[in-house]
């Protein structure tokens, strides 16, 4: 018995950390996508913005992030405040057996945790690309990750009062990718479009990126890492069931990321009348934002189905934010991650009985409120003390310049 409860411990806390391990490579793809769809001359500060949130997130997860979503009584509202990850599992916890008996590593579960916090923050620096400070940045992400992302993920997955309610959310389409929106919105709206991007006279003016094959790169990293974001979160694969659902997971992840790309290209073609590259792309990441609430419970056909609705929803969306209610989003972030992440978690109770609309829609408020609203006031509070905007020259000559005195492709500016 003891042989095999170490065993099934040790298979766990691999496979955690693998997953994991896939899900930190998103932080790659998240890099490349942004870079390829923003204009060369601010592509070293996008970069810049996401290796040093990244590294932010690690560090204040670390410290108080990860100890504010889990260590806080079952049901309530107010998380506990306090700091780091506390100790491993002890051997003889391990091995008492049980069902109280821990079948993972502590430090894989912060680790697995730590890389979902990164990817909630990635989805805010593509939303506010080419006009906002590094600096002020980089500010917004040490309170989101340590106390904005860390209370709404109590509430749920850390035993809090939603999921009391009896939200149901497998992988984070609402803990995760809407939260990440909901900051990105607030801080939009706050910041204001690029330059150029609306004109007086109602004219929307398209602003390309300067990559698409770094973009088509970034979106194929994604869509590999996010069978560690989907997979993992079934928690172990030690047993039948297990390795079963995980199996389950992997198919139907894949198969939602294909049903958007095809479901958007075609609306595309129907709409444009051209192809459009950039929808096909976030017709992938809708695909897997949509079924991350549920990857488990529908059959392939149905992951297919939920991932191609929401491959048409984010073409909509992207259209509708940016020439109906004028909000300057480079990446698509907010239609990807936020409106179809509304989806998801809607498509839950579709093929799961276990989970009502009623407490689908509690959740959805509660963790877009939460996020949206803090998300607000920090952004003000960083414009009225630092400034968030640089300058219009600034802006004109590019923010790589400004904000990271170099240039991606420095090679463009040489006269021979």
């Amino acid at each position: 018995m003891n042989e095999f409860a170490e065993l099934s411990y040790a298979l766990d806390t691999f496979y955690f950390l693998i997953c994991g391990v896939l899900v930190m490579w998103m932080a790659a793809g998240f890099s490349m996508l942004e870079a390829g769809l923003v204009r060369s001359k601010n592509t070293a500060e996008i970069l810049t913005k996401n290796i040093a949130l990244f590294a932010i997130a690690c560090t204040m997860y670390l410290l108080v992030g990860y100890y504010i979503m889990y260590s806080s009584s079952a049901g309530g509202f107010l998380p506990n405040l306090g700091f780091l990850i506390g100790a491993e599992n002890s051997v003889d916890a391990v091995t008492a057996g049980g069902d109280d008996a821990p079948y993972y590593s502590m430090r894989s579960d912060f680790f697995f945790q730590v890389v979902f916090v990164a990817t909630a923050m990635s989805i805010v620096s593509g939303a506010v690309a080419e006009r906002m400070k590094l600096w002020a940045f980089l500010a917004f992400a040490v309170v989101m990750t340590a106390f904005i992302y860390p209370v709404s993920g109590y509430w749920t997955w850390g035993g809090g009062w939603l999921s009391e309610v009896g939200y149901s959310d497998y992988a984070g389409s609402g803990i995760v990718h809407l939260a990440g929106a909901a900051a990105a919105l607030a801080g939009v709206i706050v910041l204001g479009p690029r330059k150029g991007k609306y004109g007086k006279d109602g004219a929307i003016h398209a602003i390309p990126g300067a990559n698409m094959p770094l973009a088509t790169l970034g979106t194929f990293i994604l869509w590999m890492g996010w069978f560690g974001f989907n997979g993992g979160s079934e928690l172990k694969m030690s047993d039948i069931g297990s390795a079963n659902n995980v199996a389950q997971v992997f198919v139907n992840t894949n198969a939602a990321a294909a049903g958007g790309v095809i479901a958007a290209l075609i609306l595309a073609k129907l709409w444009f009348r051209k192809a459009d590259l950039t929808m096909a792309l976030n017709g992938a990441l809708a695909g897997l934002v949509a079924i991350t609430a549920d990857p488990l419970s529908p059959s392939a056909l149905g992951a297919a189905t939920i991932g191609a609705i929401g491959g048409i929803i984010v073409v909509a969306a992207i259209v509708t934010l940016d020439k109906v209610l004028k909000l300057d989003d480079p990446v698509g972030a907010i239609s990807v991650h936020g409106v179809v992440g509304i989806w998801g978690v809607m498509a839950v109770p579709l093929n799961n009985a276990e989970a009502s609309f009623g407490a689908q829609v509690i959740g959805i408020l509660g963790i877009f409120g939460w996020v949206f609203l803090a998300s607000m006031v920090v952004w003000l509070i960083l414009k009225a003390i630092m400034g968030i905007r640089v300058s219009a020259e600034e802006e004109y000559e590019g923010v790589d310049i400004a904000e990271c005195g170099l240039e991606a492709y420095p090679e463009f500016g040489v006269k021979k």
